[in-house]
């Protein structure tokens, strides 16, 4: 049994899948898309799909309505999200570094060893987070549309 606060973990996957998320909905001429409607063209599960997606309702990127003609939609032009809003919408809680700090609990230097992977770690982060902030959906979609 699920606990009641159960919050999934986020993987670096599931900006992935929030990205093409976030393009396939920018190209339908319909209002809303259903979520396993999404999943199926991003290769995913309609359940992570929707997990995905609440992360980015959450975040203010896409719009959910219930009902009928319910689904998901952008609530922002693609050029006006970019690939760092979708990354901190996500909040990847494990990102791939981690590994690096898990190694550096025990012996002789752990400490400063630590220290200095946590300082290589945040400045990392704030580069990343720079980068991201130069590249939008609107981006990833002309890519694609000239790679046709």
């Amino acid at each position: 049994m699920i606990p009641e606060k159960y919050t999934p973990t986020a993987t670096p996957k599931w900006l992935g899948f929030a990205l093409q998320s976030l393009v396939f909905m920018s190209g339908q001429q319909k209002e809303h898309c259903a979520s396993n409607e999404i999943a199926e063209n991003v290769c995913s599960e309609a359940t992570l799909t929707r997990r995905v997606l609440s992360r980015l309702v959450k975040a203010g990127i896409v719009e959910a309505r219930e009902g009928r003609d319910g689904g998901y939609a952008l609530s922002r032009k693609p050029e006006d999200i970019s690939f760092a809003d979708v990354y901190r919408a996500i909040q990847m809680v494990e990102p791939l570094y981690t590994g690096l700090l898990d190694t550096t609990k025990d012996g002789p230097f752990a400490q400063e060893a630590r220290e200095m992977f946590t300082e290589i770690i945040n400045e990392s982060e704030r580069q990343l987070i720079q980068v991201l902030e130069r590249h939008t959906i609107a981006d990833l979609i002309l890519k694609i549309n000239q790679e046709k």
